[in-house]
């Protein structure tokens, strides 16, 4: 083979070569494009304020998945409802992207207009599936919603296929829920989902969570949620305010070597600090 032979091979392969990688490049620009904006279209759902209460005590964290696009299933929610009780939410929806975090949005949606026509937060989840259901997504999500009465320091909890709450109270007792709980939403209509009643006694905490904080390939379910409550355990015990603990369930998330979001909302009722 001549030499100009030999050259022209050498500048054909350098110019598949340079396709080739401005091709790659495109791609991981677009990847890149598509994850920023599941998270800012999360982030955008998620509410920018708690509501207040006396002796209550709300806190919150959010951390997005890092690695491609698993980002824009989990939520979480807190808002005031008409007769001074407060409606609390936290889920999960099946999905990794744009898709997911849209219809996280139609969820959160649903749960807060649905949660001011009916106080029973069986009724909420229930109307909430049919809803969803009637829009035709193949999405489904999993969710807990709470009905908050900061007065008298009960919740009433009904869980669609989602995740136990953890509890823990100031005289050093913690656990996890036990409730019946339903299908997760958007599977099946017409399904029931009953309520529970737990007390929130002076100095405990209940904490909501997703999967995120407490599963993953380095921590089994049942391992994380003995570790959330041990954390929420001490924090009751110590008088931790709600924010400390919030912040210690997220650390713990990084441990349990997950590629999922991680959302907590942590409730105390009368911690320290607490306003008159």
């Amino acid at each position: 083979m001549s030499r100009t032979g030999m050259t022209d091979d050498g500048d054909e392969l350098l110019t598949r070569l340079e396709a080739l990688t401005a091709q790659a490049r495109a791609q991981a620009e677009m990847q890149r494009s598509r994850v920023e904006l599941a998270i800012a279209l999360q982030r955008g759902m998620l509410p920018r304020d708690l509501p207040v209460a006396s002796r209550l005590h709300l806190a919150v964290r959010y951390a997005p998945a890092c690695q491609g696009l698993n980002v824009g299933g989990d939520w979480y929610d807190a808002f005031a409802l008409g007769d001074g009780r407060i409606g609390l939410s936290i889920g999960d929806v099946q999905g990794h992207n744009i898709e997911a975090a849209a219809f996280m949005g139609q969820v959160r949606a649903g749960l807060r207009a649905l949660a001011s026509v009916t106080n029973d937060p069986g009724e909420v989840l229930a109307r909430t599936n049919d809803l969803l259901l009637s829009l035709g997504s193949d999405l489904f999500a999993t969710c807990t919603f709470i009905r908050l009465d900061p007065c008298a320091g009960v919740l009433e909890s009904a869980r669609a296929g989602h995740l136990p709450c953890v509890w823990a109270t100031a005289d050093g007792k913690s656990g996890v829920t036990t409730d019946e709980g339903g299908p997760p939403l958007g599977i099946q209509a017409g399904m029931p989902y009953p309520v529970t009643r737990y007390e929130l006694t002076t100095g405990g905490v209940f904490v909501l969570l997703t999967d995120g904080v407490v599963e993953g390939p380095s921590l089994p379910l049942e391992e994380g949620l003995d570790q959330a409550m041990r954390l929420a355990g001490i924090a009751a015990v110590a008088g931790t305010d709600v924010d400390a603990l919030a912040a210690a369930l997220i650390k713990g998330a990084e441990r349990v070597g997950h590629d999922d979001d991680a959302a907590v909302l942590v409730v105390g009722l009368d911690g320290p600090g607490a306003q008159p």
